[in-house]
């Protein structure tokens, strides 16, 4: 049997193969609250055989938000169409996941299809926060520095976000430590420039990524799975490392972190990243081979044997993929039949199956 299509148990979760639906934004909520397109985008997948949909970037606090359209869970109203979409998720045989996150500076911006132009107070923006008053690019608004108080907010909204997942039905949980968002924020110094406890330091810098899984473990149940999702590289000078990476994963792995979703970039406008297909899997690789943890690849993974080949060579244990599932919602499905292998398809679909090709 091919790898892509083979089970994997990851405590008590059971993934009937490694294909994953990596968290994307959709830009389409109201106040937070998920809608119709939320559940048929996210149930779509479930229906195309992924064995893990992980709901997008999903807004611990309203000013954690990037835009005023991204989805929240930081009010207990918003559990109830949560529920419809776990529940959904379920029916078809997939496991139903969420990512927990936190924008800091990258908040308050509008959609891409608008531009993705910052948002001001007067437009119905906020004011961000970030660990440091500093911009995410040239001529927008700083964000204001963290208090010791904002700190302890954030990982309180972490904690009660938390709590709602698991009420909402979700079985795998992802904590946003990527793409330049406030926990990213606190990792690399071209953000992060405080001499308390949370800067200067690796140790320092960690710490409140580490401090926001401690609360997030409060609340998880330790039987499920808990992800991080960490950019491997700022791809600038100067910037967070793979090499800390590398040291940031073996600490999370003793914390009790089950898998590394390793992407990059994200956290500075001038970044430069050569782009090419699977140019994020060395950095999955590399924080495998040299802790021991579970690694999840991602990043221009577009065909089914370029998936096959990077778990046959042990490079991560599982595939992440994110616009190739736009493009095509039954991907797994397909890859099935590019691999010549069988996997079920909804019975609703069965008689559209194609034969193996042997």
């Amino acid at each position: 049997m091919s790898k892509l299509l083979s089970p994997l148990d990851i405590k008590n979760v059971h993934l009937k193969n490694r294909i994953i639906v990596s968290p994307m934004c959709q830009y389409s909520a109201t106040d937070g609250f998920a809608s119709d397109w939320h559940l048929v985008h996210l149930g779509s997948r479930a229906v195309g055989g992924a064995a893990l949909i992980i709901q997008e970037a999903t807004s611990v606090s309203p000013e954690g938000r990037i835009s005023p359209y991204d989805l929240g869970i930081w009010s207990d109203e918003h559990i109830s169409f949560l529920k419809r979409i776990t529940s959904f998720i379920k029916e078809n045989g997939a496991v139903a996941g969420i990512q927990l996150a936190h924008a800091g500076r990258k908040a308050s911006f509008d959609t891409p299809w608008k531009g993705s132009k910052q948002i001001t107070e007067e437009e119905g923006g906020w004011i961000t926060v970030a660990p440091s008053a500093i911009p995410h690019q040239e001529g927008t608004i700083a964000p204001e520095a963290l208090s010791a108080e904002g700190i302890e907010k954030i990982l309180a909204d972490f904690r009660s976000a938390t709590r709602r997942s698991v009420e909402a039905g979700y079985e795998v949980l992802e904590i946003h430590a990527a793409h330049g968002y406030l926990l990213h924020q606190f990792l690399s110094p071209l953000s992060n420039e405080r001499s308390d406890q949370y800067g200067g330091s690796f140790e320092n810098r960690i710490r409140f990524v580490l401090e926001v899984v401690a609360a997030v473990q409060e609340e998880w149940p330790a039987e499920n799975p808990l992800f991080v999702r960490i950019s491997a590289t700022d791809w600038a000078e100067g910037g967070w490392s793979p090499e800390e990476s590398v040291k940031l994963s073996a600490i999370l792995r003793d914390k009790g972190v089950d898998l590394i979703d390793v992407s990059s970039g994200g956290n500075v406008s001038y970044q430069k990243i050569p782009l090419s297909p699977g140019y994020q899997v060395p950095f999955a690789e590399q924080i495998k081979k040299e802790t021991g943890v579970l690694t999840g690849a991602v990043g221009l993974i577009t065909e089914a044997r370029q998936a096959e080949e990077i778990l046959q060579e042990g490079k991560a244990d599982l595939i992440f993929l994110a616009r190739e599932l736009l493009r095509d919602p039954y991907f797994p499905l397909h890859a099935a039949y590019e691999l010549d292998e069988e996997t079920p398809w909804p019975v609703q679909y069965e008689r559209a199956k194609p034969r193996k090709k042997g």
